[in-house]
């Protein structure tokens, strides 16, 4: 206890009296494991009281949760970060003592499993609110567990926070209804078919983004009117009237628990002069004619909670035509942003108050990302079904992923998101109140500031930041977006007055501009190269950079022509110039913090990238580059999350954290073929050794994951994706090495043992990772090369990934496309099998086929440049976009940029990709019958 007795107190007095009390209560090991992680939680005072609150008041409880690390670290987690929840612990402790055990807390738990679990609490007969409220903080609980101590992300919290929700609503609602049924009996329509109730859910619920204390947005529907078949029978519309007002008040009722939810009705149609409870048909008339363009708006987050999915299902399908309008333009989003308006004028309101920061009204807080993630959608939802989506992190994404927002504006409005969020969770957590704003009290405020790493200064300087983004990028995006630039045409060469005043500043430049341009090496780009200019124009040095070197200035108008994606890199920071200027140079040394991890890795992609441009590199020399790069970011977010996990939630003391888990990429990753926009396949194996300290290493693998997954105003590093682990999504994150092999002898799909044949290990001990995967790699020979059935089942697995997916990505899937190619190098490698090689990308495994005579030189050849071509072709559009898209663009000027670029890499021109597609298709047909 020593550690803590050096420490700052409010109250030291009393806190040396309650270290004190538990010193001479506990073991002499415990003591010291209970003195080092309160020393390091961020809220040592708090944590010492309840300590000895507990063990005054349950002494049983104490000694059993004391008892291992495990329950050393809930305790702490739940005292420093939550009042109400520390007071349920001091009631009942067997709540925490159910949840020591690692599995159940390593996973995320369906709405489903919350159902099964409720009702098996729940006594029988009518509802009772007690017994829902009560059951809602058991499991909020665990949920705090898991946020807190690092095992679930974001969005697995809010999504377990809204699954728990929709679980209370479905088993409150059948209770009302079996009770209501009872005695008015069963709704009928005029036809005597039964009739259907549904609950949709809004706002954050709807989104499935819930938080510890939100409001609850529903609407209530049904789907006919009529009436029910009792010997007393009322009409559907009074029966399911009841229904609905029974579930809000029965939700909303306070307990001594507290309540489950304060249910907001006003976004129902006709708000709150409106019936509580509408018929589809009613529905289908208000929002066919009626409702006005924010109702329309508010429903892209409706989905079905509870009741019937067909009735609430039906509704969103009439108006998601109308919420997607394709003739909706930037006037109209105009129009919309006066509800943002309206906000900051109650803002303004409150300007004679003493207020504090309020993390969702604020301007460039939640409600503003929200809203502009939302208009957005409605912009560019009619002609890309891809976009709409409720939740508002994975709206993002996919504006990203379709190109409506660029990365830069992608990862400040996801990082400022995620952030804003996490302050909200911990306000709302103490107490379960509904706050927004941060506390006024000093005290409370440094306390916030060191949930969330630093104090209450910190605190308010990076919402300030934060807000400030935000805010520059919506009234950008919102009031000044505009369609696309003009290209220069050859020729009609006319600077305008940026480029003009060139010829006294940079004269060299302004000659070499308007020979690029004239000539025709500058025409797409002109436009965004003015802005370029426009945006350097305040940096001398910048400018006298390129004046004074003509071969970087050729290269900086090169990216531009036939990069979008880098030009506007290169426009938001200029200084990026100096990689390019740095093209084919090996990589720098990687810095030793996540925040300088993110900026060194978009620097060192600018680099590769316009050596892949400018100097023609090899398209898999440049893929390799790229992998190597991904692999330095994942070795070095490994040492950084050991580091951090060590610090902060310690493994037993004489444990010693020494790679013992090995980080393996697969796919295109572990093939050395990862690209720009590329996910990276990773499963995290443990040495069996280690297997007590799974959940250290847990911990460890969701620092990894959300350290390179994190959105911030660097913009995002790279997507990672982990369910190619055994049993996928639904298998825990971190699983031992004999799990593995066991998995694989017996258990595994051919398509999962073939996928571990493109395997390297990037962090963890490399040596043992990789006798491990030559050992797996054992398995899969003898379970799929040595008896003869992988040719069969692999023809099967890419006819069927063909029919399923050709049309969404004909260049990947489709007939003739690159897995063609990829399955039939997959069935040789097989055939082979038995000799390990630690990586190999694609000619590499042509060059060894053919040298073991599994490939005549002449199929070897066509393989190998059917390969560069599909690969180049597909670098090319993610170099133009800077994300994935496995089809060739509509667009005539972007199908020109990736000719254009295509030619670099390979002498395959573009108009050939149907020959090329004939003839890998005939050589797939020849191999696999």
């Amino acid at each position: 206890m020593e550690r803590l007795k050096q420490l700052a107190y409010g109250d030291r007095a009393r806190a040396m009296r309650e270290i004190g009390a538990l010193t001479r209560t506990l073991p002499a090991e415990t003591g010291k494991q209970l003195g080092l992680l309160l020393a390091s939680s961020p809220g040592a005072e708090v944590g010492l009281g309840y300590f000895e609150k507990l063990r005054e008041r349950q002494p049983a409880g104490f000694r059993r949760l004391t008892a291992s690390v495990n329950g050393l670290r809930c305790l702490i987690a739940v005292f420093t970060h939550s009042r109400f929840l520390s007071q349920e612990i001091l009631r009942q402790p067997a709540w925490l003592e159910e949840l020591l055990e690692p599995e159940v807390l390593l996973r995320a738990y369906p709405a489903s499993s919350f159902r099964g679990m409720l009702e098996r609490d729940l006594s029988p007969g009518p509802p009772v609110a007690l017994e829902f409220a009560r059951f809602r903080r058991k499991q909020m609980l665990r949920i705090l567990l898991r946020d807190v101590l690092g095992l679930a992300p974001l969005a697995e919290v809010t999504g377990e926070l809204s699954a728990l929700a929709d679980a209370i609503v479905e088993t409150a609602y059948r209770r009302i209804y079996f009770r209501l049924a009872a005695e008015c009996g069963k709704p009928r329509d005029s036809a005597s078919e039964a009739v259907q109730f549904s609950v949709l859910a809004l706002g954050k619920l709807g989104g499935e983004e819930l938080n510890y204390s939100s409001d609850i947005d529903l609407m209530f529907l049904y789907s006919a009117n009529g009436q029910t078949d009792g010997t007393e029978p009322v009409s559907n519309k009074e029966f399911f009237r009841r229904a609905a007002q029974e579930l809000t008040e029965l939700l909303s009722t306070y307990t001594p628990e507290g309540m489950c939810y304060r249910v907001d009705l006003r976004l129902r149609p006709e708000g709150r002069l409106g019936e509580i409870c509408i018929s589809l048909e009613g529905a289908y008339e208000y929002y066919g004619k009626r409702a006005r363009d924010w109702e329309l708006q508010m429903l892209i987050k409706a989905r079905v909670a509870a009741g019937d999915l067909n009735t609430g299902r039906t509704l969103l399908e009439f108006v998601e035509p109308r919420i997607y309008a394709t003739s909706l333009d930037f006037p109209a989003i105009e129009q919309l942003s006066a509800t943002r308006e309206r906000i900051d004028e109650k803002m303004a309101a409150r300007a004679g108050k003493p207020a504090t920061m309020d993390v969702k009204l604020e301007r460039g807080g939640i409600r503003d990302i929200e809203f502009l993630v939302q208009c957005l959608q409605r912009l560019y939802g009619g002609t890309e079904p891809w976009v709409r989506h409720g939740g508002t992190l994975l709206a993002l994404a996919r504006l990203h992923d379709k190109g409506s927002l660029s990365d830069a504006e992608y990862g400040r409005l996801a990082g400022a998101y995620q952030f804003l969020r996490r302050v909200e969770h911990c306000l709302q957590i103490a107490d379960d109140l509904q706050t927004h704003s941060l506390p006024g009290d000093e005290a409370a405020l440094n306390q916030l500031g060191a949930l969330l790493g630093g104090d209450g200064a910190w605190l308010e300087a990076q919402l300030g930041a934060l807000f400030a983004q935000v805010v520059e990028i919506y009234d950008r995006v919102i009031h000044s977006r505009t369609g696309g630039m003009e290209a220069a045409k050859p020729g009609a060469y006319q600077p305008g007055n940026v480029v003009r005043a060139l010829d006294q500043r940079a004269p060299r430049l302004a000659a070499a501009l308007a020979a690029a341009a004239t000539g025709g090496e500058l025409q797409r780009g002109y436009r965004s190269f003015e802005h370029f200019l426009e945006r350097i124009s305040s940096e001398p040095e910048q400018c006298a950079r390129l004046d004074g070197d003509a071969e970087l200035a050729a290269r900086v108008f090169d990216l531009f022509e036939h990069s979008p994606h880098f030009a506007e890199e290169l426009i938001r920071t200029p200084d990026l110039i100096e990689e390019v200027a740095r093209a084919g140079e090996p990589l720098d040394v990687a810095p030793e913090s996540v925040t300088g991890l993110r900026r060194w890795y978009r620097r060192m992609m600018v680099r590769i990238q316009a050596g892949s441009i400018g100097l023609h590199e090899p398209v898999f020399e440049t893929l390799k580059r790229t992998s190597e790069l991904a692999g330095v970011v994942i070795a070095r977010a490994y040492e950084i999350a050991v580091a951090d996990v060590q610090a902060s939630n310690p493994p037993r003391a004489e444990y010693r954290p020494a790679g013992q888990m090995w980080v393996v990429a697969l796919g295109r990753l572990g093939m050395l073929e990862f690209d720009m926009g590329s996910d990276a396949d990773l499963v995290f194996v443990l040495a069996d050794s280690d297997a007590a300290e799974v959940q250290f290493w847990t911990r460890v693998a969701r620092r990894v994951v959300d350290s390179i997954m994190a959105y911030t105003g660097e913009g995002v590093i790279f997507a990672v994706d982990t369910r190619l682990r055994p049993n996928g999504a639904d298998g825990p994150l971190v699983q031992t090495e004999g799990f593995f092999k066991e998995y694989f002898a017996n258990a595994a799909e051919t398509w999962e043992g073939i996928t571990y044949l493109k395997s390297r290990v990037v962090a963890g001990d490399a040596r043992r990772g990789e006798e491990f995967l030559r050992r797996l790699q054992e398995l899969d020979w003898q379970r799929y090369g040595q008896s003869g059935r992988s040719r069969g089942d692999l023809r099967e697995m890419r006819l069927r990934i063909e029919k399923e997916h050709s049309a969404s990505q004909p260049l990947k899937a489709g007939r003739g496309g690159y897995y063609d190619i990829d399955f039939m190098l997959m069935y040789l490698r097989l055939k082979t099998a038995g000799v390990y090689y630690k990586v190999l990308n694609t000619p590499e495994r042509i060059e060894v086929l053919e040298n073991m005579g599994r490939l005549d030189k002449a199929g070897a050849g066509f393989l190998r440049d059917a390969a560069t071509f599909y690969r180049a072709l597909d670098h090319a559009i993610r170099l133009s976009t800077g994300h994935a898209e496995a089809k060739l663009p509509s667009s005539e000027e972007r199908v020109e940029i990736l000719k254009a670029l295509l030619k670099r890499w390979t002498p395959a021109p573009l108009d050939g990709l149907d020959e090329m597609r004939s003839r890998t298709r005939g050589a797939f047909e020849r191999m696999f019958g």
